[in-house]
């Protein structure tokens, strides 16, 4: 910089120069002394603030170790339930199952180390049913309990043709967990679709259980195509091994009067884990007659199948059987397993017709001591029966379990469910939270007055008091009495809204820039839930101690005054999120990149998030609000109005005004929490209007006025909808009130009969 620049812009003279050299301890000092006493000073000081960052950075890295830590402990309390609480001596009736929701009709143990069973089949429309269920003069005394697993899966795979009138193959995998799959043969050029795991696209249904009591008896109906298949088990409780039970399958056509009957093939299946033995018995024409076998849970046990019939007659029917046994390739690859093995020609050839050919499993019941990954015995073994037949007929399975003792163990997850879950979704991190539900159970049981439910909450307090503290710890916001959801997707340039999957409300809007700003007020509202709950169940212990932590803070989250500061939005009228947030987002097209993230004005900057919701209506839905609160009219009032969330289908998740209203959060995620109606929320907010309507207050009527309305669209819709399709749906849309989402889905749609009972 040239001198008369220095002096335009106020530079120092010469001699200031020299001085200030001096001062930074260059050439030109005159006093050494001074500046190297300085110079320690400053050392030290830098020393000071250096040490300080370490000791804060170590303290928070210990901070964050000690929760990570904390979450994967276990807890020092007894157990709420024995370790053998599943075990077959302790609860029988539940032992065995149709644990196996993602198969059509499956059963399994409530084992670490299950024996699966499972049924599939190809062939044509007939009426042929596949009876798997034992009278009672054939089983021992333990209980018939039929697991059912509904599958449905768009498989090309051959099932045997049986001896009826609709050629059908029945093939029966040994691996503990018995199931079923199926095929109709010559539907379609090429290898058969083999139906065995439920697919939202394989165009099975509807589909779904008829009756089921959870415990000792089902049926469902499946239609596929022209066929109608029908699934029935029954148990009979009793042994040390819970039980005996049958599984009955019949196959028919959909339409009378057929003249071409269809050809099917039936897959029944057992599947074992590891070295126990399966022996099978075959007889005439490769028919499998039973296998035997010996586990350390079962003891001795026996499956047994029955040779077809016509529908409601005892006469055998003809047909067509394949066998085939081989290491376990893992649950998640029976499937594809079978499909490559469907490779070979037969005939199936009743007496006094015309033979057809049918595509089956190569192979006999010599034991093929490698599987397709070059595993031998010690990773299990597969045993699958293909059973050919011409519909209709109906074949039946019993299985019978020695005496034995049997050893308990507790249910896990297990390869066959993590194979359902996309990889993203398999990953718990101790450092995310998920909603509390659990408290909700709690808060009923607590209010039950049952001596077995306070027996239980009591053995279960000093966890759920662990649990409840790590959670307003691990996920505290960054004032105050307010909280935050760990886990937040960044801001990709491909996403409108970073998703925030740790809340369950998935892509629903929150602030547009995540930070550690943020205050989220349904993780506030869970928070204040669970600190009322448990403080009043430490209450009924007399666990003073807890009483006094947890005391101060329910009444502190409780407080309108604290929950107006941080979350009443005035220029929205409603409760919010607080965060770093501009609505001014949209997805554009930014070829060849996509469709990407615009940010226009105004720009981000510390705001309520201006999203009317599920979100906003939190300290309603989880009854926080005195019934006198003045906060509780506007929250009424967004709540019956169409122009917010009223719909005559029920509440929709998103304001119909907002500018995320169905709006995609990518090119490659539709919207899903925007606008959709969930019967999860809806049954919150119904019962958090029957409670407000039976508590005086100058809101009584109004929430009684709702809650009649909406009770009654919600019910209305679920029933015309499930008339419509066969079956209960993720979620509906705000629009038409058509099913969306995944189906059947008896999650939390079910919750419609609580709501028929008016059971909140």
């Amino acid at each position: 910089m040239a001198r008369g620049e220095r002096r335009r812009r106020g530079a120092p003279a010469d001699g200031a120069r020299t001085a200030e050299r001096a001062a930074r301890g260059g050439p030109a000092r005159r006093d050494g002394r001074g500046g190297g006493a300085r110079g320690a000073a400053g050392g030290a000081a830098l020393a000071v603030v250096v040490l300080s960052l370490a000791l804060g950075l170590s303290g928070s890295w210990l901070l964050a170790w000690h929760r990570a830590r904390r979450a994967v402990t276990l807890h020092s309390a007894p157990p709420a339930l024995p370790p053998d609480s599943s075990s077959p001596a302790v609860a029988p009736d539940l032992f065995w199952g149709t644990y196996r929701p993602h198969v059509y009709f499956g059963m399994k143990t409530r084992s670490q180390q299950p024996l699966l069973t499972g049924n599939r089949a190809p062939g044509r429309v007939g009426r042929r049913t596949l009876n798997l269920g034992a009278p009672a003069s054939r089983q021992s005394k333990g209980g018939e309990e039929w697991i059912r697993r509904v599958m449905k899966r768009d498989d090309p795979g051959v099932l045997g043709d049986p001896e009826g009138q609709v050629p059908c193959s029945l093939t029966y995998v040994a691996i503990l967990p018995p199931g079923l799959m199926w095929a109709q043969q010559g539907a379609t050029p090429g290898t058969p679709k083999l139906r065995h795991t439920c697919e939202q696209g394989d165009g099975v249904g509807p589909y779904g259980w008829e009756f089921h009591d959870g415990v000792s008896f089902g049926r469902q109906h499946i239609q596929d195509g022209a066929l109608r298949l029908t699934t029935e088990f029954v148990k009979r409780p009793g042994g040390q091994h819970g039980g005996d039970w049958s599984w009955r399958v019949t196959v028919e056509p959909q339409a009378s009067g057929i003249s071409a009957l269809p050809l099917v093939s039936l897959f029944f299946y057992v599947v074992t884990n590891g070295k126990e033995d399966l022996v099978p018995e075959v007889g005439a024409k490769g028919q499998l007659k039973f296998i035997s076998g010996h586990t350390s849970e079962l003891g001795d046990f026996r499956f047994t199948l029955l040779a077809p019939t016509s529908p409601g007659d005892t006469a055998h029917k003809y047909g067509s059987y394949n066998v085939f046994w081989t290491s376990n390739p893992g649950l998640p690859l029976l499937t594809e397993m079978v499909k490559s093995r469907l490779n070979s020609w037969f005939q199936h050839r009743p007496p006094g017709t015309s033979p057809e050919r049918y595509l089956g499993l190569p192979g006999s019941l010599k034991w093929e001591d490698r599987g397709p990954n070059g595993q031998g015995q010690a990773q299990g073994q597969f045993l699958i029966q293909q059973v050919t037949l011409k519909v209709p007929f109906s074949m039946e399975l019993v299985f019978e379990s020695g005496s034995a003792r049997a050893g308990g163990s507790q249910a896990v997850l297990g390869d066959e469910a993590r194979a359902r879950v996309p990889p993203e979704f398999l990953v718990q991190r101790a450092a995310h939270a998920n909603p509390p539900t659990l408290l909700l159970p709690v808060a009923h049981m607590l209010e039950s007055g049952d001596p077995a439910d306070f027996a239980f909450l009591r053995r279960a307090f000093p966890r759920l008091h662990a649990w409840f503290s790590w959670l307003h710890q691990s996920q505290a916001g960054p004032v105050p009495l307010s909280y935050r959801w760990r886990g937040r997707d960044p801001a990709l340039p491909t996403l409108l809204n970073p998703k925030t999957l740790p809340s369950g409300l998935d892509d629903y809007p929150r602030a547009s820039h995540p930070s550690a700003t943020e205050r989220h007020l349904d993780l506030r509202c869970w928070v204040a839930l669970g600190a009322r709950v448990l403080m009043r169940l430490a209450e009924q212990l007399g666990e003073a101690e807890a009483v006094a932590e947890l005391g101060p803070l329910a009444a502190s989250l409780e407080a309108e005054e604290s929950l107006d500061e941080l979350h009443w939005a005035p220029e929205l009228g409603v409760f919010a999120d607080f965060g770093n947030h501009t609505k001014a987002v949209q997805l554009k097209p930014r070829p060849p990149q996509g469709l990407m993230r615009v940010v226009g004005r105004p720009h981000p900057h510390l705001q309520y998030v201006d999203a009317l919701g599920y979100v906003s209506l939190f300290p309603l839905l989880l009854r926080l609000l005195d019934p006198n609160s003045s906060r509780l009219g506007p929250l009424l009032d967004v709540l019956g109005d169409s122009r917010h969330l009223w719909s005559p289908f029920g509440l929709r998740s998103l304001a119909a005004s907002s500018p995320f209203y169905g709006q995609r959060n990518s090119e490659h995620d539709p919207p899903y929490w925007r606008g959709a109606v969930w019967l999860n929320v809806n049954y919150l907010a119904l019962g958090a209007l029957h409670h407000y309507g039976h508590l005086k207050g100058p809101h009584q009527a109004r929430a009684a006025k709702l809650h009649s309305e909406l009770r009654a669209n919600v019910v209305s819709n679920v029933r015309r909808q499930y008339q419509a399709t066969g079956f209960l749906w993720e979620q509906y849309s705000d629009r038409d009130g058509r099913g969306m989402g995944c189906r059947p889905f008896h999650g939390w749609t079910t919750l419609v009969l609580l709501v028929m009972a008016e059971d909140y």
